[in-house]
């Protein structure tokens, strides 16, 4: 194993990269590739990306990575950085790639931007793409070498480096697009939210060497006991309410597609937060009634999922014919807007995969999209209508998180006595009428208190809720029943220490 990373690291050419062996080989092991670039040549050059590359990889260490380090990679310094970090996974391993430098998005795809980058100026998209790296493939990579869990950490949502004065930039809003079509055993989290930028600093006269994010998220990393999801709710509240005291609107995003609870920073206590039997799925909410029943000229329509995520909407199409073209509108007027391609190939086709996904705001309202799509002949099909309710699409998505995650109701941890965490029940409460514990019993009778369900923000708790109980030290288990919106009752669970 260590002759397969000197060769891969003799490979790379470009940029400074530092390996460290933080734990034996082993047949499953954890590998990071972390990169920052600050010395752009010729869009503006940054300030703490590198010092940010050097936070995570010391984090990471710490936690038993085995961290590759990569500052100011030009475009074939990137691909290289890529190659060694691909050419140290194995099929089992947990993969962490963490980047910090200027992102920029286009057509709802994100790029990483090496440091000699062209500074692209109005309809060069294709100069950016060439010259640039694309997120999505650096999943696609992951997945490929078989990576069981990939997690991609991005500190790119910066302000548009392409804008000048006296030139038309490049058009592009300031943040990354939501990656909302990750494969499973995928978790991505980025600085901030879609369309809004990540700060630096909180003002000249902050001295801390990190970004707001990066200096939250680290520390969160290595706290003992919580998995990735809990890590990722508390940077991005408590990087929230930093940015709010200077005025500035930045919330995390994350996107969860793992396959296991993932503890980067210590394991649970042995049987914390496992049902003492398998975990049963429970019937799901009813789904909303089709605008009409589905006839000979529909059995080919688009069928739409909706997700929320702490940015807004995303929208899915599944389309069972091969398509060229997806495009959609709200209502029933207006033009009708693309929604870009994906640089996938459809084997069906042999053409570039259209992309099957849109974002939706977060305070859109009940409406019927229309969508329509171009077959592989040609030919235009639609419009079709999908009815959008937005309370109760959140609640559908809310209930099919907690039926899949049965095991994550529930935590304990001993932090000055016992505790037992709802963290993740309060997370998705908006699915939850009532949930209801019983301590060291099989019969669920003291209701746990949940603030409010927001449909603003539904994920997010309110500062002032506390998501745990405190438990005598001789607790020994702890049942749980849900009461969810629709009036149906969850079976009882029951977690051990």
């Amino acid at each position: 194993m260590r002759s397969n990373w000197l060769r891969a690291l003799s490979a790379i050419g470009a940029g400074a990269i530092v390996l460290a062996l933080a734990a034996p080989a082993a047949a499953a092991k954890r590998v990071a590739l972390v990169i920052g670039n600050n010395d752009y040549r010729n869009v503006p050059k940054l300030q703490k990306a590198v010092n940010d590359a050097r936070t995570m990889g010391d984090a990471l260490r710490t936690l038993g990575f085995q961290v590759m380090a990569a500052e100011n990679q030009s475009r074939i310094g990137f691909s290289q950085s890529l190659l060694a970090f691909d050419n140290a996974i194995e099929p089992g391993d947990t993969a962490f790639f963490f980047y910090a430098g200027h992102g920029f998005e286009i057509s709802g795809q994100n790029f990483l931007l090496p440091t000699d980058v062209p500074a692209a100026t109005e309809g060069q998209e294709e100069l950016l793409r060439d010259a640039s790296i694309l997120a999505d493939r650096i999943v696609e990579r992951l997945q490929n070498r078989g990576a069981r869990t990939a997690i991609l950490v991005l500190d790119a949502c910066r302000n548009n480096p392409f804008e000048r004065r006296g030139t038309r930039a490049l058009a592009g809003r300031g943040g990354l697009a939501p990656m909302t079509t990750l494969p499973e055993g995928v978790f991505s989290i980025f600085s901030a939210g879609p369309r809004q930028t990540a700060l630096d600093r909180l003002s000249d006269t902050d001295a801390n060497p990190n970004s707001v994010f990066t200096r939250v998220f680290a520390k969160q990393l290595l706290d003992p006991g919580d998995n990735l999801v809990q890590v990722a709710q508390r940077t991005r509240r408590t990087v929230s309410e930093m940015a709010e005291t200077v005025g500035h609107k930045q919330v995390p995003v994350y996107f969860d597609q793992m396959v296991d609870d993932v503890f980067l920073s210590g394991a649970p206590k042995p049987g914390a937060a496992a049902p003492a039997e398998p975990p049963q799925k429970v019937a799901a909410l009813p789904p909303v009634a089709p605008l009409k029943p589905p006839t000979s000229e529909s059995l080919n329509a688009p069928i739409a999922s909706f997700s929320r995520h702490n940015g807004g909407w995303t929208v899915s199409f599944s389309i069972a014919d091969p398509t060229l073209g997806i495009s959609w509108r709200l209502g029933d007027s207006g033009e009708f807007r693309e929604t870009g391609f994906m640089d996938v190939l459809d084997p069906r086709t042999r053409k570039r995969m259209p992309n099957p996904s849109i974002q939706l705001p977060t305070d859109a309202a009940a409406a019927t999209l229309e969508v329509r799509y171009v077959d592989a002949q040609g030919e235009l099909q639609g419009p079709f209508p999908i009815r959008f309710e937005p309370e109760a699409a959140l609640l559908r998505d809310q209930r099919k998180i907690l039926d899949m995650t049965a095991t994550s109701w529930l935590s304990f941890r001993e932090f000055n006595g016992l505790l037992v965490y709802y963290t993740h029940l309060m997370s998705y409460r908006c699915a939850i009428r009532e949930a209801r514990i019983g301590i060291d019993s099989a019969v669920p009778d003291k209701v746990l208190k949940m603030p409010a369900c927001d449909l603003r923000d539904p994920v997010a708790i309110p500062h002032e809720a506390t998501p745990y109980l405190k438990l005598s030290p001789n607790v020994k288990s702890v049942s749980v029943e849900l009461t969810y919106r629709d009036g149906s009752v969850s079976e009882i669970k029951s977690f051990r220490r």
